[in-house]
């Protein structure tokens, strides 16, 4: 007789919407549903945000098909401006008598969905939810934030996180409860206690390297010099992409065979203005942000990309402003020679693990869980935080001593998405 299969459940963004957060969901449904007697499906969002969000969230771009030969089953069904999206979510994953359901937590305006949906389902107690936290506490901090939060993600039969800071932001939201952090994925049978699974962020291998890419090639047609520093992903303000391009500005004071190759759309500037609908949207939203939100907090006029022309260094720098399609990421990262996150405030990084991905080391700011992922010297090297000058003096100290590739699948042998699949799977 045929052991019946576990099913799961993995709620978030489908691959019809573009991100970081919709890559770790598809991620994770793809790695559990590798794993014998599991039957996975993931529940998405047809709108993740309010109506008034002046941005594009669709991936439009890419032809690629994420989940092609796998048995995932995907619904799109929860719209965030229509609550009753809500219950029909909640009512859909019970009727597939789950056995777990692991929610992807990113950004606490999501708060009053996730809550709710959370809230029916736990009264189902064969149902263990899970909180996969990718912060607690924002980088932009609004004065909702925390209520929007604690509304959130209050109600989970435990938590996973990829950072003991996280875990640490956890106890301080909520003071009372006794939480106990495991890092085999082990829950406690106390009920007086809530786990806290504290694992890695894994490798990303949705985007692999091609073995028949002609890098020198790409190199040529796109003006890239001998030593590429690549800058990958959404331009938000707190990546410090604004602090990267200064550093480098000091870099080509001192060498003339370097590119700062720019790959990412910039977060804010998604819509076309003209449109009666975006000028609408965007006066909704400027009122809102004006009301929860501290003006230095606000970064919807953040245009680091106009310091490349201000610093004089337009030949040096190489810009795709724009999303990048899933078929194109590897050209990228395998035409360059390591990737800098000189970030302002840091929780676990999807595009450090992607550049794992194609074996390329990391120059970080020495903040948030950078540290305990960056072994300085050995798969990477750490700058101080908001110090232009080490920033473009751990530059120069790759250029002058580059780590080798080795020392990558070293520091990530252990950082699977099958080890992190099995490890939540064990409670």
């Amino acid at each position: 007789m045929c052991a019946k299969n576990r099913v799961i459940v993995c709620f978030g963004p489908g691959p019809r919407f573009k991100g970081g957060i919709q890559n770790y969901n598809t991620s994770l449904a793809l790695a559990l549903d590798k794993l014998e007697n599991t039957d996975v499906h993931i529940v998405s969002w047809t709108q993740q945000y309010p109506a008034i969000v002046p941005r594009e969230f669709v991936d439009k771009s890419s032809k690629t098909d994420l989940l092609e030969g796998s048995g995932i089953k995907i619904k799109y069904i929860t719209n965030y401006n229509s609550p009753s999206t809500w219950k029909e979510t909640s009512n859909y994953i019970i009727s597939l008598h789950p056995e777990k359901v692991i929610f992807q937590w990113s950004i606490a305006l999501q708060g009053l969905p996730i809550g709710y949906i959370v809230k029916q389902l736990r009264k189902h107690r064969g149902i263990e939810v899970l909180l996969d936290l990718h912060f607690v506490v924002q980088k932009e901090n609004s004065s909702l934030d925390r209520y929007f939060t604690k509304r959130g993600i209050g109600r989970a039969s435990a938590y996973i996180v990829h950072a003991l800071k996280t875990a640490e932001e956890l106890q301080q939201l909520f003071p009372s409860r006794r939480f106990i952090i495991d890092e085999t994925g082990k829950r406690s049978v106390d009920a007086a206690e809530t786990t806290v699974i504290k694992l890695f962020h894994p490798i990303y291998d949705l985007f692999k390297p091609d073995p028949g890419f002609d890098k020198n090639l790409f190199k040529q047609q796109n003006a890239l010099k001998e030593n590429v520093f690549l800058f990958f992903g959404f331009i938000r303000k707190y990546k410090g992409l604004h602090n990267t391009i200064r550093a480098f500005r000091k870099v080509c004071d001192q060498r003339s065979d370097v590119t700062l190759l720019i790959c990412g759309e910039s977060f804010w500037q998604t819509l076309d203005n003209k449109k009666w609908s975006s000028r609408v949207k965007n006066f909704l939203f400027s009122t809102a942000k004006r009301i929860f939100l501290r003006k230095s907090d606000d970064e919807r006029d953040y245009r680091p990309l106009d310091l490349i022309a201000e610093l004089g260094i337009e030949k040096q720098c190489v810009v795709f402003n724009s999303f990048i399609p899933n078929e194109d990421v590897h050209k990228y990262f395998q035409s360059s020679d390591c990737v800098i996150l000189y970030y302002l405030t840091a929780t676990p990084s999807g595009i450090e693990s992607l550049s794992y991905n194609f074996g390329l080391p990391i120059l970080a700011t020495a903040v948030g869980h950078f540290p305990e992922t960056i072994r300085d010297g050995f798969n990477g090297y750490l700058a101080k935080q908001c110090d232009i000058d080490d920033m473009a003096a751990q530059m120069l100290r790759f250029l002058e001593h580059p780590l080798p590739t080795e020392n990558i699948k070293e520091a990530t042998r252990n950082m699977s998405w099958d080890n992190y699949a099995k490890a939540i799977l064990q409670g």
